[in-house]
């Protein structure tokens, strides 16, 4: 039994068993079966997660309740590093690490994994391994379809201890992150703020297609020769925070500026500013 250091929620915790973090590298598969544009992932992940938390947490509804709902906040990951940071998750929501810990870490750790991830994964084995099982399938050998299905299985078999790697690894670092909490959650929250900043020039993009005229038969670009001079992607920052201050000020749903954007954007695009 694990005895959680929170001082919100001094309630025994269960402990997890190899079995459980099997279970739980198979069910990282539901990793992006609810994308949005809200959240991502975090609907799959938070399914995934959600058998673990309910054995860790016991009869503690609240603290489910509220492991649940960190969850929920938004995380893209690579889908077969996803079970390297589920069990750390797993393993820090075991030891009863500080809720800020846990989300700081899970926020600041998804962005390097799903860049690790895909470039091992979608840039370098698929397209080496598509390349030659296809040269085999075009001359008829049975091998190109049966090794590449081959590959894919054991990439998903991969899961399991890769997931096993993430929990040893936090039961580990447990002590460590104990001695160094405050210091560790700053650090994380700078990492996961510097990544989710990183995402805006990625997500978002703006160009304004307007130009002005300067002399007679002679215009310059509004993006590329003023706004792109002056602060690039002053744009798509700018709406980000414009999005994030009607979110958190104004309690304006999602959903709602979701819509919003894609009304703005066709409208503006059909009178070619954008």
């Amino acid at each position: 039994m694990a005895v959680a250091s929170d001082t919100s929620a001094m309630t025994e915790r269960h402990s997890l068993t190899r079995r459980d973090i099997t279970k739980l590298a198979i069910r990282s598969i539901f990793n992006q079966s609810a994308m949005n544009y809200e959240r991502m992932q975090a609907d799959g992940w938070t399914l995934a997660m959600t058998p673990t938390l309910k054995k860790i947490y016991g009869k503690d509804k609240d603290g489910l309740a509220t492991a649940m709902k960190s969850n929920l906040e938004f995380i893209n990951t690579n889908n077969y590093a996803a079970p390297l940071l589920m069990g750390l998750e797993a393993s820090l929501e075991e030891h009863g690490e500080k809720r800020s810990t846990i989300d700081g870490l899970r926020i600041a750790l998804f962005g390097p994994l799903a860049g690790i991830g895909d470039a091992i994964t979608w840039f370098t084995i698929l397209p080496i391994v598509a390349g030659i099982t296809a040269s085999f399938a075009k001359q008829g050998s049975i091998l190109g379809p049966l090794v590449f299905f081959i590959v894919y299985v054991a990439m998903f078999l991969a899961r399991i201890p890769i997931a096993h790697l993430g929990y040893s690894a936090g039961t580990r670092a447990i002590s460590k992150i104990r001695e160094n909490s405050a210091i560790v959650s700053r650090a994380a929250s700078i990492l996961g703020c510097s990544v989710i900043g990183g995402l805006i020039a990625t997500y978002v993009q703006i160009s304004v297609k307007t130009n002005i005229p300067v002399t007679a038969g002679h215009t310059i670009s509004l993006q590329t020769q003023f706004l792109d001079r002056i602060f690039p992607n002053l744009l798509p920052l700018g709406y980000t925070f414009l999005l994030y201050w009607l979110s958190k000020k104004k309690n304006v749903s999602p959903v709602i500026l979701i819509l919003v954007t894609f009304v703005l954007a066709i409208v503006l695009s059909w009178m070619g500013v954008l």
